[in-house]
Parts: C-alpha cells; structure tokens; sequence
C-alpha cells in the first residue's frame, strides 16, 4: 500500500480523496496548508512515498511549496491544479514536480497516474554495465546515481531515468514523444512540456553553462540529442 501525502484546503475535497484513492489501495495523510505539509515533509527523509500538491493553498502557494521539498528531498510530487494554463504548468514542473493532474479528478485517472510515477521510482534490477562515463559525469546504473569529479549530483528519480534514456541513444534525436513513452511510460500522447520542463531541470544540474548546453542539445522541432565528445 503507498504512502500519500494530499496537501489541499478544500476539507469536502480533501475527504473525498482519500476515501476514493483508499478505495483503490493507497493510505493517505491530509495536510490543510503549506506550512503544515513542510512541517511534516522536511524534519528528514520523506515519510511518504509521493506528494499530491494542490497549487492554490493560503499562505505558502503550492508552487513555493514545491520548491521547497525538491530542495530537500527527492519524493514525487504530482500537481492538483484549477487551471491547466500554461504558465502555471510549466512554473510547477520547473520548480521540481513530477507530473500534474487538472481538477476536478477523477479518481482512476489519479490513481494510474499515482502508480505510473512510483513504479518509474522503484529500483530496477542492475543491467549488465553499471558505470559509465557521459561526458565529465560518472552514471551508475546499478545505483542510479551520477557524480562529477566524485560529488554526487542530487537527481529526482525522473531526471536520472532521462539521462540514462539518452545515455543509451547518444547522438541520437530523442522526440518528446519518445521520450514521454520511455521515460513517463506514458502510452498515450501525454503533454510535451513534462519533458521540456525535465530537460530544463537536468540541465541545471549537469551542464557547465545551462544557458549554452553542450551536452544535452535541442533539435529544433523534433526534440533533443544527447552529444557526448
């Protein structure tokens, strides 16, 4: 049974949650405002396995709690938002979420997207080659875990899974697509911008000058390209 922690203001919504997603397998914990969810996320590592955020909260707004989580912690989190504007997707995902899910909604469709993300984060079995070198980074597969000059980069579990994705495609123009199939296992035309967002994050946290990557290139039009000298 997963861990959740529902983050929402709305107490008819918030009970109405957590009977359905309970319904279907999962405990959750309900924390009215902001202030509260960080009380209980950032003493220590995570006590759940995944955050539901919803982005319109009194006091700290969801995307500032977002923030704040990511830069403590690598639990999922996934977006509940009024709004599917664009803006306020893209600000989510580039603040460290993982996924984001439009009210009102629907149980099941939570609830795959729930067991999408935490089967992405479960450790997978060690493939053949467990460390290899991508450009000055050092990945281990095996540990999913990628260093540079020996310190380790704090990756999500998303961000680590699209770098190994284009580590096995190096030189190769990976559609967004492709990449939503592959690394969101997502079989459907999910939205592109959980991937523009990711590629954003991971380079920050991996390229010399994120402003003028040499790495992880963008292909206009068709996507991006991992170039490793």
């Amino acid at each position: 049974m997963s861990r959740l922690l529902l983050v929402e203001d709305d107490s008819a919504l918030a009970e109405a949650l957590a009977l359905a997603l309970g319904g279907l397998g999962h405990r959750l914990t309900v924390a009215g405002s902001g202030e509260e969810a960080l009380e209980m996320l950032l003493p220590g590592p995570a006590p759940v396995d995944l955050v539901l955020l919803d982005v319109m909260l009194p006091g700290i707004d969801g995307f500032e709690v977002c923030r704040r989580i990511r830069a403590r912690d690598l639990v999922p989190v996934i977006l509940l938002t009024a709004r599917g504007d664009a803006v306020d997707v893209v600000v989510g995902l580039e603040g460290g979420a993982d996924d984001y899910v439009v009210k009102p909604v629907e149980p099941r469709v939570l609830d795959a997207r729930i067991k999408t993300i935490l089967r992405r984060a479960a450790v997978q079995p060690a493939p053949p080659t467990t460390v290899e070198t991508v450009g000055d980074l050092t990945v281990d597969r095996a540990g999913m875990k990628v260093f540079r000059a020996g310190a380790e980069l704090r990756l999500t579990a998303t961000e680590t899974r699209l770098l190994l994705e284009f580590a096995d495609h190096p030189g190769q123009v990976l559609t967004r697509q492709a990449l939503l199939k592959r690394v969101w296992d997502y079989g459907f035309a999910g939205d592109s911008r959980l991937v523009d967002a990711a590629v954003a994050r991971l380079r920050a946290k991996i390229e010399p000058d994120p402003g003028n990557p040499s790495l992880l290139r963008t292909v206009r039009g068709l996507g991006y390209r991992l170039d490793v000298p």
